[in-house]
C-alpha cells in the first residue's frame, strides 16, 4: 500500500488509489490461476509441437506392416553403444515411408534403438522400385526389398549414405482401420 501512499496525511487521493489497489488486487488473484493454467497449455503444445511426445501416424514399414511411433526427443549420437545394440531404419528420402528391419515379436529386435541410414536412388526412386518391389504393393515395404536395392549398383539399384541419426523410440503396430 505504500507504493501508491506516500503522503501525510491522507488525503482522498490517496483513499482512491488503496481503493484502486485493492480491486487489482481481488482481479489478480482471480486471474492468477487462469494465466498459470494457459501457460502450462501453451508449454504443452510448444514441447508436442517440438517433436518431444505425441503418437504419430504412419512412420515406417517392417516386412510389409505399417507401423507407428511415438516421437521422443533422444539423441545417441556419439554415445559408444555397440552397433549391435541398434536396428536399422532406412531413410527413403521423402519417397515413400521408411522401413526398418525389425519391430517387436522379432527375435533380433533391439528395443527401439535405431540407426537411421540415409538412401539415394542410382538414378530413379522410379527405377528402384520396379526393379526391387519383391512383393508387388507398390513400395518398398521390407528391409530385404531395401537391401537388394542396396545390393545393385545399377542404375536401378540405390547407395547407402551412411548412418544420418541414432535415437530411441518405440514401434506400434498401426491398428487395422487406420493402415
Amino acid at each position: 500500500h505504500a507504493s501508491f501512499c506516500n503522503l501525510k496525511p491522507i488525503t482522498v487521493n490517496c483513499r482512491i488509489a488503496l481503493e484502486v489497489e485493492a480491486e487489482m488486487t481481488r482481479r489478480f488473484r482471480f486471474a492468477a490461476p487462469v494465466i498459470a493454467a494457459l501457460v502450462a497449455l501453451s508449454m504443452v503444445a510448444v514441447v508436442s509441437a517440438n517433436g518431444a511426445g505425441g503418437v504419430t501416424g504412419p512412420a515406417f514399414y517392417v516386412d510389409g506392416v505399417q507401423y507407428r511411433t511415438v516421437d521422443t526427443p533422444t539423441d545417441f549420437s556419439n554415445t559408444g553403444a555397440p552397433i549391435h545394440s541398434y536396428d536399422v531404419i532406412y531413410d527413403l528420402g521423402g519417397h515413400q515411408l521408411n522401413v526398418a528391419e525389425a519391430a517387436p515379436g522379432d527375435r533380433d529386435y533391439n528395443g527401439g534403438r535405431w540407426l537411421v541410414h540415409g538412401v539415394s536412388f542410382n538414378s530413379s526412386y522410379e527405377a528402384t522400385l520396379a526393379a526391387h518391389d519383391m512383393d508387388g504393393d507398390g513400395v518398398l515395404s521390407s528391409a530385404e526389398e531395401v537391401e537388394s536395392a542396396l545390393a545393385d549398383a545399377g542404375a536401378s539399384g540405390a547407395t547407402d549414405l551412411g548412418v544420418v541419426a541414432s535415437f530411441e523410440c518405440p514401434v506400434i503396430k498401426m491398428p487395422r482401420g487406420r493402415r
